[in-house]
């Protein structure tokens, strides 16, 4: 028990538990709808869409949190009106706007030669580097996104399944879209801090589309999706301490591994069932 304790013995490791928890939560609610709409692609052009914004605060000093939000919202903005105001699909409206915002991002961090450490750590993360507010900070945001989630629940679920029926309802579901993108930004934000641009998709896809392996019901994909994510940054945590790895990588990669192990086992289990009611049904 000491080995799986002791690390957190350390006080930045606990923070880094503390935030990596709360980002794991946030996520798991909004990664859901992620996964069920089909926007996995949208989460992954907002880890990089960020970047404008995040090379601007630190040129200019500012907070980089702060940055990271502006640029999400307008990406997401952005995606929503060249999807309204033109012929064009969901999905080319969402490369153009990352493509654009990508590399106005390297636009303007080519004009600082000593944005190259806040760039990794952007990239990459740095969990083991939160703060006290930071942890306060994606604990806030955690409450907002679940709490969004509950609130938009009805919303979503006509939008994800039957937009027509939303139209229908009266439920709008053009803003529920836009809502939509909005908590996708908000966890891209918020987590990126602890795990980087480039591995928050982790968080956002990983322990969601697990959880879909594994139960019916969006509630229940939602809660176990949270469990699933907690227990990969913890055991993240604790794989990281001893076998001396990236945090924050290490986080993501256990949420993919977790994920195909469950598709072997489930797809095993599948194949035995059946070969096992042929025997019977021959017998």
């Amino acid at each position: 028990m000491e080995l799986l304790t002791t690390p957190f013995e350390v006080s930045f490791v606990f923070r880094a538990l503390l935030a990596g928890g709360c980002a794991a939560v946030l996520c798991a609610c909004i990664g859901t709808w992620v996964v069920l709409r089909g926007l996995a692609f949208f989460g992954d052009a907002m880890s990089h869409g960020m970047l404008p914004g995040v090379a601007v605060a630190a040129l200019l000093g500012g907070n980089l949190m702060l940055g990271a939000a502006v640029s999400a919202l307008v990406m997401s903005l952005g995606v929503v009106a060249v999807s309204r105001t033109s012929r064009l699909s969901q999905d080319v409206g969402i490369g153009l706007q990352f493509i654009t915002m990508l590399s106005l991002g390297v636009v303007l961090v080519s004009h600082s030669g000593s944005f190259a450490v806040d760039l990794t750590a952007f990239l990459f993360g740095d969990v083991l580097g939160v703060t006290t507010r930071d942890v306060v900070v994606i604990a806030v945001a955690a409450v907002v996104g679940v709490g969004a989630c509950a609130v938009a629940h009805r919303p979503f679920t006509a939008l994800t399944f039957d937009e027509r029926k939303a139209h229908t309802l009266g439920l709008r579901p053009g803003v529920a879209h836009l809502g939509m993108l909005v908590l996708v930004a908000l966890a891209t934000v918020a987590s990126f801090r602890v795990v980087g641009t480039l591995l928050v998709f982790g968080l956002l896809i990983g322990p969601p589309a697990t959880a879909l392996l594994l139960v019916r019901g969006i509630g229940r994909v939602m809660v176990t999706a949270a469990v699933i994510g907690v227990a990969q940054v913890y055991l993240g945590l604790v794989v990281s301490w001893y076998a001396e790895t990236a945090a924050g990588a290490t986080v993501t990669l256990l949420g993919g591994v977790g994920f195909l192990a469950v598709l072997a086992v489930k797809t095993l289990l599948c194949r035995v069932g059946s070969r096992t009611a042929n025997e019977n049904h021959y017998q």
